[in-house]
């Protein structure tokens, strides 16, 4: 039975706000009204609409100057039943009859910057509130004057559901009853003068749409069912500072595709590209950024989504799915994180709400003109709490072993890629961006507090001092920094045509002057393969087969110099192509037994980097090097020691870097004895001539440098040779 005293209809400003969707308030108007006697309803292009609950029906008054707002008598826990123009009727909740779902502390901790955990708070969650099923939308956007969540299932109307504000916060939020996961939405925001903005895609949605479609998407987070269990342990072990750590860094897109050109899903990734790492001995699998973006030709380093596994691959769970199996077969994953910059793309964060939100204004500071892209304002406490709540998120969501932190010179200096007077010194008058600095020490602090044994590893390329130095001795907290100064120098030496290396020899020797300053990473990335550079096969000098022995000699030096190792893929066989993303590896040079060798030293150097502690244990300490020969220019040949604790077997390391054999030459060794010879990169297993020293060697106690035992070596051209002691 029907409630005999009929509300009142708002009034013809509420309506016409209400009608154009600009109300700030709308459940001010909407909803129960504060007696509780009646209810006001707005529906866009409803043609009649009646409060129900399981006994009684009312019809609500159409308002006369606005046609979609309704007004009646209220009935308890109502439903409202909508008859559209072509006659179908249907039941509804009334998303205005619900409380506010976000509490009074995350209100605080949102408000203060210090909210750990946004994502269980701010983007789409579903939920049963108040015995109803739904989602709960919530974004950050404190300078616009009305927010409404947009999607197919309100036609894309910003004036059917308009936001809650919930104050001081700058956050708004709705919970929307009879939408599930799955459902494509955007924000459409006012300005704080009612102008309109272009619709927004969500800053913490869990899913997007493919690409080029931009709108986010409702996804449950933890569906899958962990296999690994105890994987936060493992990881802890595997990315100690004196740890075998190799890297397989991949573009997910173009690893591999299926003949009709489509890439690999996250699941079937899952068994072929683990499995491929797995075999060839890797110990972390690097990907490039996962997070959404909506141009592919950007690999990912310009994200929009940044807490949505790109929809390229995959669903969310698929994702997890991935790193759990990953870490089935005893691998680490790493992921590019990006919090350096963000695209300009309309739908993205850039004047989010109307105003500089998330960047800065003046673009002196808030613009990156080698990108094009925008750069975050690490001063303002809710966007350092929204990318710190960002790191915790993939380490926390997806068990990820690591984050490798893109950009991060471009962070810590104002005038980064800047003529004078185009940037902004700091308080100080100097080039160093404090906010910046102070916001990497930030979250590497939140990681280290919440998940202990995580690998954060910087990509920066300057001699910014203590970036691996530990947050308490005022460094920035890092646990790896790449090698960007060996990389240069090495690919430098290693292109030159061999007759002209002696006058380079400093090149190959200058890195073991600063490798103990920092934990460093040696990197051969993406960044060495594209824009015309060519690949690692393509980058040495000479014909086949001297490029095939160049690099075979190059990741040999690279595995025996000090530092954790990083490769990307394609180069572990030699692809003579440079990476293109949007094709996929050049598999078939497999059928080249040059290029299936250069394939199995990869696989044997990881095997030996792991079995040998002396090969890894001291990476980040001086004790663990020592030159043997280091002044042989003319002849280009390298000895060095790799040595580790007490008990761990010593292991000799020589190169001859010209394409001349030399027999009979004369190496000191540490220790007399008999020393194996672990790995010759001229093996016939790697596509080599075979030549070397039938399995072993032993020292004579003739003194050759610092040395008091000594050995004739043959040393095959363009080689390396590994010996450990016996």
């Amino acid at each position: 039975m029907a409630l005999e005293e009929p509300a009142e209809l708002p009034d013809a400003n509420a309506a016409s706000l209400l009608a154009r969707g600009a109300h700030p308030d709308p459940f001010s108007v909407l909803g129960p009204t504060h007696d509780g006697r009646g209810v006001v309803a707005h529906v866009p292009g409803a043609e009649r609409i009646w409060a129900v609950n399981d006994t009684d029906l009312v019809e609500l008054a159409r308002h006369p100057d606005a046609p979609a707002v309704f007004a009646g008598s209220s009935l308890p826990f109502y439903r409202l039943r909508v008859q559209w123009p072509s006659g179908l009727v249907v039941e509804r909740e009334d998303p205005y009859r619900f409380g506010p779902v976000i509490g009074e502390l995350d209100e605080y901790l949102i408000g203060e910057g210090t909210h750990r955990r946004l994502w269980d708070v701010l983007g789409s969650h579903v939920i049963t509130h108040e015995g109803v099923a739904g989602v709960h939308f919530a974004v950050w956007a404190p300078n616009a004057s009305r927010v409404s969540v947009v999607g197919d299932f309100c036609s894309w109307d910003p004036a059917a559901l308009p936001m809650r504000a919930r104050g001081s916060t700058g956050v708004w939020e709705l919970f929307v009853p009879g939408i599930d996961e799955g459902a494509a939405y955007k924000y459409d925001l006012l300005d704080r003068h009612g102008r309109s903005l272009p619709q927004k895609a969500d800053p913490v949605g869990f899913g997007s749409e493919h690409p080029p479609a931009t709108a986010s998407v409702v996804r449950r987070l933890g569906r899958h069912d962990w296999l690994a269990t105890d994987w936060d342990a493992r990881r802890t072990e595997i990315n100690r500072a004196d740890a075998p750590i190799s890297v397989y860094e991949v573009h997910l897109g173009s690893w591999r595709r299926r003949p009709n050109g489509r890439s690999l899903s996250y699941i079937e990734l899952a068994t072929e590209l683990v499995d491929y790492a797995a075999d060839l001995g890797f110990t972390h699998i690097e990907v490039m950024p996962v997070t959404e973006h909506p141009f592919d030709g950007s690999w990912g380093y310009q994200p929009v989504g940044l807490f949505a596994p790109t929809i390229r691959n995959g669903t969310p769970s698929e994702f997890a799915a991935f790193v759990d199996a990953a870490h089935s077969r005893d691998l680490g994953v790493i992921a590019d994180w990006v919090p350096a910059h963000f695209p300009t793309d309309a739908h993205g964060l850039g004047r989010f709400d109307g105003t500089a939100l998330y960047e800065h204004l003046d673009p002196r500071e808030g613009f990156h003109p080698d990108w094009n892209t925008l750069i975050y304002n690490f001063g303002r406490p809710e966007v350092r709490a929204y990318l710190v709540a960002n790191a915790l998120y993939w380490i926390d969501e997806y068990r990820l072993d690591g984050l490798r932190v893109d950009a991060v010179a471009s962070m810590l200096y104002r005038d980064y890629s800047r003529e004078q007077g185009q940037w902004v010194p700091n308080r100080d008058g100097g080039r160093e961006n404090y906010e910046a600095i102070d916001f990497v020490k930030e979250v590497n602090r939140a990681i280290g507090d919440v998940h202990a044994g995580t690998a954060m590893i910087a990509e920066e390329s300057t001699t910014f001092p203590g970036v691996t130095r530990a947050l308490d001795d005022d460094g920035l907290g890092f646990d790896f920094k790449w090698n960007l100064g060996w990389m240069n120098d090495s690919l430098d030496y290693f292109g030159k045509d061999p007759v002209y290396r002696r006058h380079h020899h400093n090149q190959l020797t200058f890195s073991i002057t600063y490798a103990f300053t920092e934990n460093f990473l040696l990197p051969i990335s993406h960044d060495e393969v594209v824009h015309g550079k060519g690949s690692m096969y393509s980058r040495m000098p000479g014909e086949h087969a001297d490029r095939l022995g160049n690099l075979k000699a190059f990741y040999a030096f690279m595995w025996a110099h000090p530092g954790k190792k990083l490769l990307f893929m394609g180069q572990e066989f030699g692809q003579p192509a440079e990476w293109d993303h949007a094709g996929q590896l050049d598999w078939g040079v497999l059928h080249d037994p040059g290029h299936a060798g250069v394939q199995a030293l990869v696989r044997d150097l990881n095997g030996l980097y792991r079995a040998e502690p002396a090969l890894h244990r001291f990476d980040a300490d001086g004790r663990g090097f020592q030159w043997l020969l280091v002044d042989a220019v003319d002849e280009q040949v390298f000895a060095w020691l790799r040595r580790g604790a007490p008990g761990d077997k010593h292991v000799v390391v020589v190169l001859n870097l010209t394409p001349v054999e030399r027999s009979g030459f004369r190496v000191g060794f540490p220790l007399p004895g008999r020393w194996r010879e672990a790995l010759n990169t001229d093996s016939r297993l790697y596509g080599g001539a075979d030549r070397g020293h039938g399995g072993a060697i032993e020292t004579e106690p003739v003194p050759v440098g610092t040395e008091q035992q000594s050995a004739l070596l043959t040393l095959p051209p363009l080689s390396a040779i590994y010996f450990v002691e016996e």
